[in-house]
């Protein structure tokens, strides 16, 4: 079964220009900003990486790679969880925002609905190949 055509089409296109505009903010915010904001800042790099590996995960066939999707998918789930409740109980360790920050806030929350989105689109996807 191909997994990526139609709606997982989709979901691979946006983690993808996730991947690559959380790399760029990332790579610059470490590059020049790091000393201002350096948890939050981190969090967005550790961001980068899950949606690219995300990204990889998602459009790539095999058992493994269906175990990545998973892992990736899920951590990210946590991730915008975690870092939206600290940006809210904590709010200065998040003076300046991270990809994450305000359940994604900055990103019109797409970064709280992608991962849902990611868990919904594998649980089907397995659900067909069982």
């Amino acid at each position: 079964m191909r997994k990526n055509l139609g709606v997982g089409r989709l979901l691979i296109a946006v983690y993808a220009v996730f991947a690559l505009s959380a790399t760029a903010r990332a790579s610059y915010q470490l590059i020049f900003e790091f000393e201002q904001a350096p948890v939050a800042y981190s969090l967005s790099a550790v961001a980068a990486v899950v949606y690219i590996l995300a990204t990889l995960a998602l459009s790539l066939s095999g058992e493994n790679w269906k175990r990545i999707a998973w892992a990736s998918v899920l951590f990210e789930l946590t991730g915008v969880v975690s870092v939206g409740i600290l940006s809210f109980t904590q709010p200065e360790m998040f003076a300046h925002p991270s990809v994450w920050s305000g359940f994604g806030e900055g990103y019109a929350y797409v970064p709280a609905i992608l991962p849902v989105l990611g868990i919904i689109w594998l649980a089907r996807r397995d659900a067909k190949i069982q």
